[in-house]
Order: C-alpha cells, then structure tokens, then sequence
C-alpha cells in the first residue's frame, strides 16, 4: 500500500460521507478511464460487463478469471489519479475464505474499493442462500477493515437481475450485509423510485448505490439525491453505448456503402489531448 493509494481510499470513502450524491463512472480499459477522468467525474469504477465484452466473451458466466479482472483493475488505477473501485463480481469463488482472498488482492492491485455480489453464476441456482451470502460479506468485511487502508466494501444483492421479483428478500439483504458492516450496498434492477425509496430507508444510514443507463429506469441524479441516494453508477452502459455507435457506423458502411459516420467521430486530434 502505498501513501497515493492511501489518499485516493480517504478520498473516496469521504465521497460516501459527504452530503448529497456523487457518480462513480465505470471504465472498461485505461483508455476510458482516462476518458472518464478528463470529463471532471470524481471516482471509477471498473465493469465486468465492459471487461467481458471488451475480450470478446459473455458476461454473468464466470469466462473472466480473478487474475484478468485484477490485471485489467490495475491498468484502470494507473490510468488516473482518480479512486477506483473494481467490480469483483462474487469474489470468483464460493467460499469465504476464498472471498476474503480477493479482497486482499484487490488491495495489493491498487484499488480504493471492491464489490462482492451474492450471485453464484450458476443458471441452475443464481442466488447463494441467505445464510452463506451473509456468510461470504462478513469474511470480505473483516479482510477490508483489516486493511491499511480505508478500503470501501460495496455488497451486492443480485435478486432483481436474475429472474426474481422478491423485493422483500433483496431489501432482507441488504439491511443484512450493512449490518455486517459493509460500507455501501448495491441492488440492481430497481424499476421504481418507490422501490428504491424503500431500500434507502431499510438501510440508511448505510449508503445506497444505484445503477442507471438500464432500459425503462431513466432517473435523473437529482430526483434519486432527494430521496438519499448516496452513490450513482452505470454499470457496462457506457460500453453499450461506445458500441452502439460503432456497430452503427460498421453497419452504414457494410449495408450502404457509406461513411457519414466519420462527419460525428471525435477527431484524432481530441483524443490525443485525452490520451497524452
């Protein structure tokens, strides 16, 4: 550990303390998080999502290792002075001790702060059970409070995005894993301000992130600010988005034979200024 990773885990734990909401960006690579930088946000995170598809491969199955994702998660920390936090998935294994594991490599890699989610990535049974959930974010918790570092804990509840509709169970849960001490808590596919109103209050005072740019949750930061939200993200939506551009531009030159879409492409020039 070192004192700039030091400063940039004060920062970011002062981020969640602080009054009002803050967003943090999630980056695929070192060139979006330069990106993401130059645009004045105050803290990254990485996706999984963004990782996955970047390398080709499907997201939510397991086909990124915990050496890719920490390899990738160190190039994001070296590419800006801003913290960051890494999407860790379920902490790639089973077992606590195992969790617990990542949670100390995560810090070794540089990071501010790390996710452990409650999904298997088994289709077969998605969810871990209560208990050994619960059991699984106590093991994160005393490794991350164990640290040097105020590193930030965020513990996710992945119910909403894996075919159930158990609001009662996700809210159990994340009252559950802020009791246990994780630093902020993380559910997502709420589809309504009520619903999200209603984890805000079970949980308060611990802090609350959302996720936006999901279809049919478009929210702005000023009405999830009036109702507590802490932290804001974007999961693998600006992945999405960057594709959604250049399987458009790949499309209007293989189905038309045209190049309109070089008249709305940032200039070389501009990203030389991001990248330099």
């Amino acid at each position: 550990m070192n004192t700039s990773q030091q400063q940039k885990a004060e920062t970011f734990k002062l981020l969640h303390q602080r009054s009002g909401l803050f967003v943090v960006a999630n980056a695929w690579d070192a060139g979006s998080a330069k990106t993401l930088t130059s645009l004045g946000f105050e803290a990254i995170a990485t996706t999984s999502a963004g990782l996955a598809f970047s390398m080709g491969r499907v997201d939510g199955e397991g086909l990124v290792s915990r050496e890719e994702t920490l390899l990738n998660a160190r190039s994001v920390v070296e590419a800006t002075h801003l913290p960051v936090s890494a999407d860790l998935e379920n902490c790639f294994g089973d077992d606590p001790e195992f969790c617990a594991e990542t949670i100390l490599m995560a810090a070794k890699a540089g990071l501010a702060g790390g996710s452990i989610e409650d999904a298997t990535g088994n289709p077969a049974g998605p969810i871990y059970c209560f208990e050994h959930a619960l059991a699984r974010v106590k093991a994160a918790v005393a490794t991350a409070k164990s640290l040097p570092i105020p590193f930030t804990l965020t513990a996710r509840a992945e119910n909403l995005i894996h075919g159930s509709t158990d609001l009662k169970d996700t809210i159990r849960r994340l009252e559950a894993f802020a009791e246990a001490g994780a630093d902020v808590v993380f559910a997502p596919g709420f589809k309504t301000i009520e619903d999200i109103t209603a984890a805000v209050k079970a949980v308060a005072p611990c802090p609350i992130n959302v996720v936006m740019g999901i279809p049919n949750t478009n929210f702005s930061l000023n009405m999830l600010a009036d109702i507590g939200v802490k932290r804001v993200s974007v999961g693998g939506a600006f992945f999405r988005a960057a594709y959604s551009s250049f399987l458009t531009a790949a499309e209007e030159v293989r189905q038309h034979g045209t190049f309109g879409f070089g008249n709305m492409a940032t200039p070389t020039t501009e990203l030389n200024k991001i990248f330099k």
